[in-house]
């Protein structure tokens, strides 16, 4: 089947905004009275919001009403977000733009697939909105990965079948949602975390359009 679209996860192949997560996160352990470190942050790679929150208090031993997890979520989201509208172009990591340029001057159409809300806002901090054809993030779904409607709608949004698609993927989840959505998908990392894709890279520094169209 013919390359026709990629679709790319945001965080961690694109930019890598993990770190104003955590940044977040250890402000909040902060105002609640203990240290989250590092270590700690490895624990809610790949997690929800809610389900980190719950990590996070574990952690530190607290106990509060689901009413006031709301708030404490809200609080983290609200710091995350003052975070990344500071993000400015040079934080796009190497490869990206190169690739992108790439499959555009081929014809080949680019999507984002990403399970942030606050997509939008990053693509507009780091200037390359107009780089996609489409932008479908977690506003426009309701299923998270390893589900694959947000890859399935993006190929819909390009009018796309999704064997003429390939996905960018730095998770394990993601990676088993664009297997789901019956796409090839390029790893992004650790083959020994990404093993299921069909081709796994370090990053996108190297990569051709002519390796992806022999996937």
């Amino acid at each position: 089947m013919e390359l026709k679209g990629c679709i790319f996860d945001l965080d961690g192949v694109i930019v890598d905004t993990a770190k104003y997560h955590f940044m977040a996160w250890r402000r909040l352990a902060k105002e609640l009275g203990f240290e989250f470190t590092l270590e700690h942050n490895e624990a809610l790679k790949g997690v929800s919001r809610m389900a980190s929150l719950e990590i996070l208090l574990k952690t530190g031993g607290i106990t509060v009403s689901e009413k006031e997890k709301e708030r404490l979520a809200a609080r983290k989201n609200g710091w995350y977000v003052e975070f990344i509208s500071g993000m400015t172009p040079d934080e796009i990591l190497p490869g990206s733009l190169r690739l992108l340029r790439a499959l555009r001057k081929e014809g080949i159409l680019t999507g984002i697939g990403s399970a942030s809300r606050n997509a939008g806002t990053i693509l507009d901090g780091i200037k390359i909105r107009d780089m996609f054809d489409v932008i479908v993030d977690g506003n426009k779904i309701l299923r998270a990965k390893p589900d694959p409607e947000v890859f399935l709608r993006g190929a819909q949004e390009m009018n796309l079948l999704p064997s003429e698609c390939i996905v960018f993927e730095d998770a394990q989840a993601g990676i088993e949602a664009a297997i789901a959505g019956g796409m090839k998908c390029v790893g992004v990392g650790s083959p020994e975390l990404l093993g299921k894709a069909s081709l796994v890279i370090p990053d996108l520094k190297k990569i051709t359009v002519k390796q992806l169209r022999n996937l």
